[in-house]
């Protein structure tokens, strides 16, 4: 195989390029940009600054991966970098960030995700494997989300927020605390309205697992007494259960954000 660059796009210097990447009509490459084997620029497509993408990534016209972060005063910086997996799809008008250098610089994109029209990933986000992210999601900086997740159009997710994996955002929700492992929210602001047991079905856990995750969920959330108390009940209660203890951890863990509860 080869690369193949359309006449009317244009590749800077010092760019790389490897086996099997396409660059489309009126594509930009940046010199510090580095495609992976098989990547697709359909038209119109833009990578600048410290990008690196996986192989076989697919970007549709006017995605732009790579630009400064939306933060006032930010200038080039070799230490403010992306870098997306293999297999990402990024739709029409999808954008991606890369990070803040006193944050380490680093904005991530996991494998196989597919990022429709119009989303935006900011600067120091990172992001899972298998993850959607529909029509108009729009992610802050300095956010977490594990894998499996499925964002809905229209939602937005508060900076330095934490998205634990297999959840689910419904559509048009506005997330401004962390969400649990496996849960699904929705709404402005956003609540947490149970499991995401359609997801998990979808990907394959058992009826065992689903009512592992369920039983830690009630225990947790719901019953007599204050939060804390539940929620330390519950470390006792699930000490061998890994996929309840996946929940409960993310809890104690903490982050920035409070824990997104139900109404």
């Amino acid at each position: 195989m080869t690369v193949n660059v359309h006449p009317t796009a244009v590749v800077e210097p010092g760019a790389v390029l490897h086996d099997g990447v396409s660059v489309g009509p009126f594509s930009y490459i940046g010199p510090k940009v580095e495609l992976g084997a098989g990547t697709r620029l359909i038209s119109h497509a833009s990578v600048i600054g410290n990008t690196r993408t996986g192989r076989n990534c697919v970007l549709h016209p006017f995605a732009a991966l790579g630009g400064l972060p939306q933060v006032i005063g930010m200038t080039e910086h070799p230490e403010s970098r992306l870098e997306v997996g293999d297999g990402c799809t990024f739709r029409e008008y999808a954008t991606a960030h890369t990070g803040l250098p006193k944050s380490g610089g680093l904005t991530s994109v996991g494998t196989n995700c597919y990022i429709m029209i119009g989303a935006h990933i900011a600067h120091d986000c990172r992001i899972g494997s298998n993850v959607v992210m529909a029509n108009n999601v729009s992610l802050a900086g300095h956010i977490e989300v594990g894998d499996n997740v499925w964002f809905g159009g229209l939602s937005a997710v508060h900076q330095f927020s934490r998205i634990g994996r297999n959840a689910f955002i419904g559509g048009g929700a506005i997330v401004v605390e962390d969400v649990i492992p496996f849960g699904s929210v929705v709404g402005n602001h956003a609540k947490l309205a149970g499991l995401n047991m359609v997801g998990l079905k979808r990907r394959g856990f058992s009826k065992a697992d689903l009512h592992e995750i369920r039983s830690a969920y009630k225990a947790v959330f719901e019953g007599n007494g204050l939060f804390a108390e539940r929620l330390e009940a519950a470390v006792t209660t699930f000490a061998d259960k890994p996929l309840a203890m996946e929940l409960i951890n993310f809890i104690r863990e903490g982050g920035d954000r409070p824990i997104c509860k139900p109404g």
